[in-house]
This record gives C-alpha cells, sequence and structure tokens, in this order.
C-alpha cells in the first residue's frame, strides 16, 4: 500500500495527483484541479485495484465522457473461457471502457487472473455469483465467511469495481411483497441474496457488515458499485416503491463508503419508459449525493427481443443526457441467449453511440469536436476523411465499397442527384 493515500478517493483528498488521475487528464477534458475536486468529494470514482498492473485508467462521473462497459463471462451451457478472452480483446479493439465478468462456472479464478494480466480496461465482477460457484454449496448453507472470503480474493485478483447489493435488505423484501410486480426480481445478485435471507431469516450480510466490505475495499483499492438488487425488470415496473426503497439505502450506504474514503458508483435501472429516464436520473443524483450512475440500460420497451441493443441504446442516450455517467451495453441476444462475438461489437457499438449522443446533449468539453470534422469531410465528399472519423470506420468503409456509383466522388444512394455536389460547386 501507497504510505501516502490508501484510495484514488484519499489521494484526491490530500492533495495528491496519482499516476491514475494522470491517465484520467490523458483522455479528458476536465481541469486537474475540477478532476481531484470530483475524486475527492466522490462525484467522480476511478476504479483501479492496486492489483491490476497494466490498468489505464479511466474516470467515471461528473464532468467526464460517459463511459461504456461490457458484459461477458461463461455459464454451464456455453463454457468456453478462450471464447470470453477473445471478446475481451475485441471490446478493448473497439474502445469500451470497461468489462464485467460474469461467470457462474468453472475456473473462475484462472479466469480473472488471465482477465487482470491482458486487459488493461477497468474490470468488474459480481462476487455474490462466484460464491456459489467457488463454494459449491446450496445458497442456505453459505457461511458469512464464505461471502467475504469470495470479495477477498476478487480483490487480490485485481478487479477494479465490484457489484454488492447491499441495498436489498430486510426492510426491502418486505416491500417486494406489499408491492407485487410482473417480473419480481430479475437482478441474480439479488435473487441469491433474496435467497439467503429468506431461507437463513437473516439479514443481507453486506449490509449488515458493510464495514467488514469497506475494510477489503480500502485494502486494495476496490470500487463498491452498489448493485440495484430490485431493479425494474419490466417497463410495468419502473419506479416503483422497492426500486426507490432500495436506493434510499444505497445513498445512505454511500456516505459510509465515502467516510473510509472508499470509491463509489451506483447501479440503476433497467427497464424504464421515456418519460421516467430523466425522473430515474435526477432522483438517483438526489439521493445518493452525487456518486457516480452506472445504468443498466436502460432499455425503454419490453417486446424487442433480437433487438435490445436499439431500445437500450434509445434509453442510454436519454440517461447519459440528464446525468448517468455509466452506460451497461445491451446486446442483441439480451433475454435469449449468451452473446456472440458479433452480438457483443453490437451492443459496443450501440452503447458507444448512445453515450456520445448524451454527451453531446449535456455540453461535455471536446464532444462535438468528431462531429464538426465529420461533416467538414461530407460537405468536401472527402469519403477517406469520413471513415477516419467514424465509430466503426471498417463498417462504413465496406458499405461504400460494397455499390460503386458511376461517379466515384458521389454514393449511389442519390448519385448525380447528391446535394452536397450541387450545392457545393455553387458555393
Amino acid at each position: 500500500m501507497n504510505q501516502l493515500y490508501t484510495t484514488q478517493m484519499d489521494a484526491a483528498g490530500k492533495g495528491i495527483l496519482t499516476p491514475q488521475m494522470e491517465q484520467v487528464l490523458e483522455n479528458e477534458s476536465i481541469s486537474r484541479q475540477d478532476l481531484m475536486e470530483g475524486v475527492a468529494k466522490g462525484h467522480i470514482a476511478i476504479p483501479a485495484n492496486r492489483n491490476h498492473m497494466n490498468l489505464k485508467a479511466a474516470g467515471v462521473g461528473q464532468g467526464l465522457k460517459t463511459k461504456i462497459n461490457v458484459n461477458l463471462g461463461v455459464s454451464k451451457d456455453v463454457c468456453s473461457f478462450d471464447a470470453e478472452m477473445n471478446k475481451a480483446a475485441l471490446a478493448v479493439d473497439l474502445k469500451a471502457d470497461a468489462l464485467m465478468d460474469l461467470s457462474v462456472s468453472g475456473d473462475t479464478e484462472g479466469f480473472r487472473k488471465r482477465l487482470v494480466q491482458n486487459i488493461p480496461i477497468m474490470i468488474g465482477t459480481v462476487p455474490i455469483y462466484d460464491t456459489l460457484t467457488r463454494t459449491g454449496k446450496p445458497v442456505p448453507d453459505i457461511t458469512l465467511d464464505d461471502w467475504f472470503e469470495t470479495v477477498e480474493i476478487h480483490a487480490r485478483n485485481g478487479i477494479d469495481f465490484i457489484t454488492i447489493h447491499a441495498g436489498l435488505t430486510k426492510k426491502c423484501t418486505r416491500s417486494i411483497r406489499t408491492n407485487p410486480r410482473l417480473c419480481g426480481i430479475v437482478s441474480r445478485g439479488g435473487a441469491i441474496l433474496f435467497e439467503w435471507m429468506e431461507k437463513t431469516g437473516q439479514e443481507n450480510p453486506f449490509y449488515e457488515h458493510f464495514d467488514r466490505l469497506l475494510e477489503i475495499c480500502q485494502a486494495h483499492d476496490v470500487c463498491i458499485s452498489l448493485g440495484d438488487g430490485l431493479r425494474p425488470g419490466a417497463i410495468k415496473d419502473a419506479t416503483d416503491a422497492p426500486q426507490i426503497e432500495e436506493l434510499i439505502t444505497l445513498g445512505e450506504l454511500t456516505r459510509r463508503a465515502w467516510e473510509k474514503k472508499v470509491q463509489v458508483m451506483i447501479e440503476g435501472p433497467g427497464h424504464v419508459p421515456l418519460h421516467e429516464v430523466e425522473m430515474n436520473m435526477k432522483l438517483q443524483k438526489k439521493l445518493c449525493h452525487n456518486a457516480p450512475f452506472y445504468v443498466l440500460g436502460p432499455l425503454v420497451t419490453d417486446i424487442a427481443p433480437g433487438y435490445d441493443h436499439i431500445t437500450s441504446a434509445i434509453g442510454g442516450a436519454l440517461a447519459a443526457m440528464h446525468g448517468a455517467d455509466f452506460l451497461c451495453y445491451v446486446t442483441p441476444a439480451e433475454h435469449l441467449r449468451l452473446p456472440s462475438a458479433e452480438d457483443v461489437k453490437e451492443g459496443i457499438m450501440a452503447s458507444r453511440i448512445a453515450a456520445h449522443a448524451g454527451d453531446l446533449a449535456k455540453g461535455i468539453r471536446g464532444a462535438q469536436i468528431m462531429d464538426d470534422s465529420m461533416s467538414r469531410a461530407r460537405g468536401r465528399l472527402d469519403w477517406e476523411g469520413q471513415f477516419e472519423c467514424a465509430l466503426d470506420p471498417q463498417k462504413a468503409r465496406a458499405y461504400k465499397e460494397s455499390s460503386r456509383p458511376d461517379e466515384k466522388d458521389v454514393c449511389t444512394m442519390c448519385g448525380d442527384f447528391c446535394a452536397v455536389k450541387r450545392v457545393g460547386d455553387l458555393l
């Protein structure tokens, strides 16, 4: 441990510019002072486990570009760690900012170590899942030490942020019974803890022993992503009493974490209709004291399986516009299967578009530079310039070259009727 500071938040409060902060400044338009103030207040998180040696750190939060996360990991039915490593490499190539390993089968620790050794972007996990995989125990037989030993293992492995559903308390479980939902609990971690609490009669171990969790995270500088175990999994369930009750608890836990200089992000919905997205963003920021907000989508309709990367991108753009800091991608395979590499690409590109659209809307400094460059290239019919500005240059080039016009400076959509060419000559 660095003797001068324990965590990024602690360092910022002491006026120490860490190497990770310097890396963030290389890729953002925020000032050094604003970055350090944001980290010190908890309004910006820099997930950077000191054991993740090759990490290229990124910041999440106020005044920074909206980041995107990629979920991957094996299941019992589809268990190829090599395939998931290829997806992780693809995520890096496509400029994702983070990835989460949600593996629930096989040698999960070995896979985590491969990720930390080879992947330079921030990595997250959900230790609650891995406790079941690691111990092989039925849920009711899992002990308090089992839960926290898994957290300790993930921290030692070099994981930068961990999702912990510490806000799903007994009080919240009563709320879910008195406020019936169409889809109940859709969070895997939330469902596991709910089962454990119901069958053992005990309080959520991560809520009751939150200080023990903070000690582990402080020791390794792990950021806690406070999971929303009661996030809505249906449009009908959005912004209901259980969701908001849990969110209030997450706000209380956020302050406790900050007292120990442990960084926090807050996870949010879920499935949310368009007209409630803004309200959800502002409510979270208010109740959780402007901690960075990490949204899972949100999906704005329930009826588009096979196209949920689009429903998610619509919600994600609106969420980013109104304050979300971190978007979890959704692939076309959502609700249907483990995503393929092509699904992963589609999900990443949809989320990158949503994140950038949100940055334009909320006025992130420098966000419009590439858009203006693209517009200038289009105005000159400079095709190579357009490809250079595109989020996916290869796809743009492939589309253009797949259908060749008679006149090479235009495309086959308009040909000789190209407005840009006609007016450009006149102007």
